[in-house]
């Protein structure tokens, strides 16, 4: 039997230890959300692998293959990656759908890089009213940096906004006397980039731009578009479409001889989707921009992020084309993805993993170009705010002029 004095050291022993684990922090305690186990974590996707935007059906692949790639070394904090990836074919009301069977039925923590304005659009106040995070979606649209009203929504790359008015700047330096068309999707995706380039010429607009015309995703082609726009008499075209659409425009605009400076959106300058079936002929001088290294300019084959990525490729995704740039967006939002949940350790509820992605501070995923870090936080719901300018000579893009920031808070 103990004596006084062990006893009291015993008690005194417990009490000590009762007062660590009680001092212990909530974060270092396992919490977990539908969705999330100490082996799993379940994360949803919607993409287009079919209809009009399935070029674009890569990006998921790639991030499927990276996901597979962080499983296999262990996965995050000890947890296995279950991405599930649904076709929507671009489709919004297929996606409500998808999204629903995601969230409702397999049961994700969340939902990553839902591709598509319209698609993320039909979700965006489901999501937020049932406290899903929508994160990374797949879009620029302006929209998905509002904490205030949508707070479990955030995008990634650039916003077409900022990208327009980007392109106006250039315009209105380098181009005299410019008369501009506009060729946009029907959708708030072309819109929100024709509000971005209006808002940065100003008063200008009014008398610059001479002609607009939209399409539809529905249409075959869109040539009789361009043949109406060249007949305005235009010097400067912007082009806001996706990348079928977009091949189809730069053939199109050699075809009929028309050679105004052609603007491309950001969205479709993947050389093996986009320059390559429109001809690397008719696609000389095309300008647009970037803020992802090009895979195939070869200033970059000796760059760390670059290697990485090369030597990802060959390992974990040896049959995609290492000429689109889609597979490199893919590698990059995956690898921020990963960054997020290595944050969140032993906490993956849903309000930690919204909370973690708004605390991302100087994060750089190996390929974005040098000076261009991904920066969030509670009221910053935009992580890429700068670009570069770059124009296609040769075989491969060429970068020009400064790193621009083009932030849009309005």
């Amino acid at each position: 039997m103990p004596t006084g004095l062990h006893l009291n050291a015993a008690l005194f022993s417990t009490a000590l230890l009762a007062t660590a684990l009680a001092a212990t922090p909530a974060s270092a305690q396992k919490k977990y959300d539908t969705g999330a186990t100490d082996t799993e974590i379940k994360i949803g996707n919607t993409i287009a692998y079919s209809g009009p935007a399935s070029n674009y059906g890569v990006i998921a692949k790639a991030e499927a293959a990276y996901f597979n790639k962080v499983n296999t070394e262990g996965g995050v904090n000890g947890r296995k990656i279950n991405f599930i990836s649904y076709d929507d074919a671009y489709s919004p009301p297929k996606t409500v759908e998808q999204i629903r069977k995601l969230v409702e039925g397999d049961e994700v923590l969340f939902t990553f890089n839902t591709l598509g304005t319209p698609p993320n659009t039909a979700i965006q106040r489901y999501m937020n009213e049932k406290k899903v995070p929508q994160l990374f979606v797949g879009t620029g649209a302006t929209k998905w940096g509002d904490p205030e009203h949508f707070p479990w929504t955030m995008g990634w790359q650039p916003t077409y906004q900022a990208e327009g008015r980007i392109y106006a700047k250039y315009i209105l330096q380098n181009v005299k006397d410019p008369k501009i068309a506009i060729m946009y999707q029907n959708d708030d995706y072309g819109k929100d980039y024709v509000k971005g380039l209006k808002d940065g010429l100003g008063d200008k607009a009014k008398t610059l731009i001479v002609a607009e015309d939209s399409y539809e995703t529905s249409e075959p082609t869109i040539d009789s578009h361009i043949v109406k726009l060249q007949a305005s008499g235009a010097n400067v075209f912007f082009d806001v479409s996706i990348a079928k659409f977009s091949a189809q425009a730069i053939k199109k605009v050699n075809e009929i001889g028309w050679k105004p400076l052609h603007i491309l959106n950001g969205v479709s300058t993947s050389i093996g989707a986009v320059m390559k079936p429109a001809g690397l002929d008719a696609s000389q001088g095309v300008i647009s921009s970037a803020y992802l290294m090009d895979p195939t300019d070869p200033q970059w084959k000796d760059q760390p992020g670059m290697k990485d990525w090369v030597a990802f490729m060959e390992k974990w995704n040896p049959s995609a084309d290492k000429t689109d740039a889609f597979n490199t967006y893919g590698y990059a939002l995956a690898r921020t993805m990963v960054q997020v949940l290595k944050q969140c350790g032993d906490e993956l509820t849903r309000a930690n993993v919204m909370k973690q992605a708004a605390n991302l501070k100087d994060f750089e995923p190996g390929v974005l170009l040098p000076g261009i870090k991904i920066n969030t936080s509670p009221t910053d719901f935009y992580p890429i705010e700068q670009e570069q300018l770059q124009r296609f000579q040769g075989e491969t893009w060429v970068r020009f002029g400064p790193i621009i920031s083009g932030e849009v808070r309005d």
